[in-house]
């Protein structure tokens, strides 16, 4: 799966719009639910995220799950945080002004900070994911029972996409971009519409049958 991901440079986790092209269906069914210790890539995730060469969100529409490299990430954040729909809204705002006093926040912070639900919560967090505010910072695998056994549960916590790829100096940039030092990977060097270009250019290379207008549904 981490091959996969650094080959194309931006994958869905699940189905999309465009057929054949997720990791769900890169994966032979009978690994997809695996009963082994594995557990199939709903395990396998963690080790990605892990390995802090990947970002991991629900950063494509419709608030779907989603990998890519540092690269692709960093082209994605440089286009959709040009576009208005991009600015955190009050909840929003109060999630990032947590995550800046104390680095990362867990989905029971915010319900507590917001006073709201699970469900609510889940829906401030998916935008922010989508305006490319917020990533999944870490994945923790639990192990309960006397055994202490693992069948799959886990729990994870978010942080700035600056926070895990930005400066080198570790200065998180919650409000949108600021000048990076030149070893920022998060520093793109182009305009938005030319990071645009750049992952359409990738996207067509991994998936040449797909139109224009499916790949813009990842990407938008």
């Amino acid at each position: 799966m981490l091959s996969a991901i650094r080959e194309i440079g931006l994958i869905p986790f699940f189905k999309g719009p465009v057929a054949g092209f997720s990791v769900q269906e890169m994966t032979p069914p009978e690994h997809w639910f695996d009963t082994s210790d594995d557990l199939g890539p709903w395990d396998w995730k963690v080790d990605v995220v892990q390995s802090g060469e990947i970002a991991y969100g629900k950063f494509i529409r419709g608030g779907k799950a989603a990998f890519a490299t540092v690269e692709c990430y960093a082209h994605l954040m440089n286009w959709r945080r040009s576009l208005s729909a991009s600015e955190p809204d009050p909840a929003g705002r109060k999630v990032l002004d947590l995550m800046s006093a104390q680095g990362s926040v867990s989905s029971k912070d915010i319900r507590t900070l917001l006073g709201v639900r699970k469900n609510a919560a889940d829906a401030v967090v998916s935008r922010l994911m989508w305006q490319t505010r917020l990533l999944i910072g870490d994945i923790q695998r639990v192990y309960r029972g006397p055994t202490l056994k693992y069948s799959g549960w886990q729990t994870c916590t978010f942080c700035a996409p600056e926070a895990l790829f930005g400066a080198e100096d570790g200065t998180p940039v919650f409000g949108g971009f600021s000048p990076f030092s030149a070893e920022n990977p998060l520093e793109v060097g182009c305009t938005p519409e030319e990071s645009l270009a750049f992952l359409m250019g990738r996207l067509r290379a991994a998936i040449p049958s797909a139109t224009d207008r499916e790949l813009r549904k990842i990407l938008d």
